[in-house]
């Protein structure tokens, strides 16, 4: 918590306590000191109050929950340095967590780092580990299953943008990726775009037939802008990251509006760098799992 929003709730804890403290001694100098058997006129449905002065126990319960408050006022990690008397933190019992579990775990990790992916892959604890960093970091954009959503890959098929070998796989995880489509519906108008995206349908099989007249606007505007990156037979380029355009699998939907769309206003996608955050032993672990997923590890 920050020290603003710290100093904030001291503030309001100050002024309730304070506030709390004259109302409750305020109104007990006007109170009677005897019982009485007078009322205070107040009658609801034959029910009247008397006006007797609060009972001495209740009064004693107010002050106790008083000097509770006031104690937590000391005890609670305030504005700045403070920490409060016994000097805990949120943050400083979650970093003592992490260091236990570090120490715990560390030669664990540094074992498995030693051990190529290809056979790490066989351990099951090991794959139960990754799995875990997997669920906690990977799992909110490839899904719990890894089976990807729109705009974010599955990663329990054959199909990788930059490689699904084990180096691959790892370097993704640890360096991140940044794969660009630019948007080309200002160079080659309305028109191309829906040549072109009816051409890329056709060649992956998407649609039995197309005009010729469509086929060879499609083709020559595919050829001179989207070759260079997919290659000129659509089967894409891993080092650019560039998708195959010739198989089933599509990242941001096959129906002519969606690749029209991609075509026309581009797409952009991020992979963080997770090597600053998880540390290269985690990295290996989940790189691990992630191999893992397929059965067919000859990738």
């Amino acid at each position: 918590m920050s020290s603003f929003w710290s100093g904030w709730i001291i503030i309001l804890t100050l002024a309730c306590l304070i506030l709390v403290i004259w109302l409750l001694f305020a109104t007990r100098k006007t109170q009677r000191r005897d019982l009485t058997e007078e009322t205070t006129g107040h009658n609801y449905d034959g029910i009247e109050e008397l006006d007797n002065p609060m009972p001495h126990w209740w009064f004693m319960l107010f002050v106790a929950t008083l000097v509770f408050s006031a104690g937590y006022l000391l005890l609670y990690p305030g504005m700045g340095n403070w920490k409060g008397l016994w000097g805990w933190t949120s943050t400083g019992e979650l970093e003592q967590h992490q260091e236990k579990h570090d120490r715990r775990y560390a030669p664990l990790f540094a074992q498995y780092a030693k051990t190529p992916i290809e056979q790490l892959a066989e351990n099951p604890k090991a794959l139960k580990m990754g799995q875990r960093i997997f669920l906690n970091n990977c799992g909110l954009c490839h899904g719990s299953d890894a089976g990807g959503s729109f705009g974010f890959p599955s990663l329990t098929d054959d199909d990788w943008l930059y490689g699904g070998a084990p180096a691959d796989i790892k370097t993704t995880i640890m360096e991140g990726r940044s794969g660009q489509m630019p948007a080309w519906g200002a160079v080659i108008g309305e028109k191309g775009v829906q040549d072109v995206s009816t051409f890329i349908r056709y060649q992956a099989g998407l649609v039995d037939r197309i005009d010729d007249s469509v086929m060879n606007r499609g083709k020559k505007a595919y050829d001179t802008t989207c070759s260079i990156c997919h290659g000129p037979d659509g089967k894409g380029i891993k080092a650019l990251g560039a998708p195959d355009l010739t198989d089933a699998i599509w990242l941001y939907g096959s129906s002519q509006t969606e690749i029209e769309y991609t075509v026309r206003n581009g797409r952009n996608g991020v992979m963080p760098a997770w090597k600053h955050i998880l540390g290269e032993e985690k990295v290996h672990l989940v790189s691990t799992y992630v191999y893992s997923l397929k059965g067919d590890k000859k990738r």
